[in-house]
């Protein structure tokens, strides 16, 4: 089968949530929405056992590949590194002069799961939405992870406005215009938000958001650290667009290949334009639970930072459709290996603070 030909399973119905949830004014713009500032975050020796930071080569190809993302990103847009004091000195040796560092504490590197969640509203104010992050549902040990955003709020002078949900941003993506889509096994989930039905945990995102749709697919529950964060898979590039990526030749009995499926038919059932890009067949790191999602990218001011694999052809198809949905933006392709390594990627390493 020609990788251009990809053709998903045939389509289901859409969940879509309760219009007009979000009616507070503030509202999480689009990614390409222009930016402030980028947050980053620090790994370090301290984050815990299963991080695999007790092997110093590892955690120097972490922190490598950390600083090639925020050099890259700081030539665009201003970027800032929290870290602990005592790791400065570290991280400066690593990173541009263009890159500021804060000192926040930091026990792992996820930006997009325990960094603050920037919200705007139409008369030019910028608050922190508190998303509470509990360490992919007490799965690993987050002490100072858990307050950074609280700590970036109060660094910044800005409003933490609660939102009653304990999850991570990763784990839901949004277009800036009112739709939201999610994975039901990130949130719908006893160890994040015991309790809580899959609408009220949908109408407190949108309330979050500032959105007024959602759309609800199954995911995976239980077989990696996230439950199965929708920015692996799919992004919104607009209103209605979305870009995702599949395996050319999907295994049946994989989990996470039939939930991909499943979400690429409830976006198509929904109505909206899907662009599919092939997951890469070959990479550098042989490792099965090596995470190689195309998705995973960053948008800046001006450009797009993404991942590559060393498969020179899927590398080549995922560069040309980002160029296809951010015509006015520079493609730049990272390698990232060691990101996905430990389970994520780009974006999961990034978080934005939009322009009010």
């Amino acid at each position: 089968m020609q990788r251009r030909q990809f053709m998903a399973s045939a389509a289901t119905a859409a969940m879509i949530g309760s219009p007009g949830a979000g009616q507070s004014g503030w509202y999480v713009p689009a990614e390409e929405h222009p930016h402030q500032r980028s947050f980053m975050m620090w790994p370090n020796a301290g984050a815990g056992p299963d991080t695999g930071y007790d092997d110093p080569y590892f955690l120097d190809m972490v922190q490598q590949t950390i600083a090639d993302i925020a050099n890259t990103a700081a030539d665009f847009e201003p970027v800032v590194m929290l870290a602990a004091k005592g790791q400065h000195r570290r991280a400066r040796r690593l990173l541009s002069e263009a890159v500021e560092l804060w000192d926040v504490p930091t026990d792992d590197l996820w930006a997009r799961d325990a960094g603050p969640i920037f919200v705007i509203d139409d008369a030019g104010g910028i608050a922190v939405r508190h998303i509470q992050f509990n360490g992919w549902g007490n799965r690993q040990p987050t002490p100072n992870d858990r307050r950074v955003a609280a700590r970036v709020a109060e660094i910044l002078d800005l409003p933490l406005l609660p939102s009653g949900l304990k999850g991570e941003a990763g784990g839901v993506e949004q277009d800036g215009a009112g739709l939201l889509m999610a994975h039901e096994s990130s949130w719908v989930h006893d160890n994040r938000n015991p309790g809580m039905t899959r609408d009220q945990i949908g109408n407190a995102l949108l309330d979050a958001y500032g959105a007024d749709r959602i759309l609800w697919s199954p995911g995976v529950r239980d077989m990696d650290i996230t439950d199965y964060h929708i920015d692996a898979l799919a992004r919104f590039t607009g209103p209605g667009r979305v870009l995702m990526n599949l395996p050319d030749r999907p295994d049946r009995h994989d989990p996470f290949h039939q939930a991909a499926l499943d979400t690429h038919d409830v976006l198509q059932a929904a109505g909206l334009e899907v662009d599919v890009i092939p997951e890469p067949e070959i990479t550098r790191v042989s490792d099965p639970d090596f995470v190689a999602a195309y998705a995973n990218y960053y948008v800046v001011n001006g450009a797009v930072i993404a991942p590559q694999y060393g498969d020179r052809e899927a590398d080549s198809i995922a560069a040309e459709a980002l160029a296809h949905h951010y015509p006015t933006r520079e493609i730049i392709q990272l390698n990232a290996d060691a990101l996905g390594e430990i389970g994520g990627g780009i974006h999961c390493a990034t978080q934005q603070m939009p322009r009010a």
